[in-house]
């Protein structure tokens, strides 16, 4: 992800979080967090299209399957992991993961 398409990322978050009354430093912290613990695999945009993301068959957050996921659901993937997808459970708070739920809602 280029500087310019995190900024205007970023933004986008802050601005989604306004919209639904949360604060904007939790789509902030939740889009640096997503930059540094996701995108790899996921894609900046969530779509999965990255050389890891193919290879372990990610699918996007956009799909009809991640989006019928509860956040109670998103949440335990995070903190459990799932398949080849590590556990964040002990290396994140239950906030940041929160913030990660809520960038993951935004990339329909």
């Amino acid at each position: 992800m280029t500087r310019q398409t995190y900024k205007r990322f970023s933004a986008a978050l802050i601005a989604a979080s306004l919209s639904i009354g949360l604060p904007a430093a939790v789509f902030a912290d939740g889009a640096a967090l997503y930059k540094a613990r996701c995108a790899a695999c996921h894609a900046a945009d969530g779509s999965g299209n990255t050389p890891a993301g193919k290879n372990m068959k990610v699918k996007p957050f956009a799909s009809a399957d991640a989006q019928k996921c509860t956040d109670a659901e998103l949440t335990k993937v995070i903190s459990d992991g799932k398949g080849k997808m590590p556990a964040y459970g002990k290396k994140l708070t239950a906030a940041e993961i929160k913030s990660l739920v809520a960038v993951i809602r935004t990339m329909k």
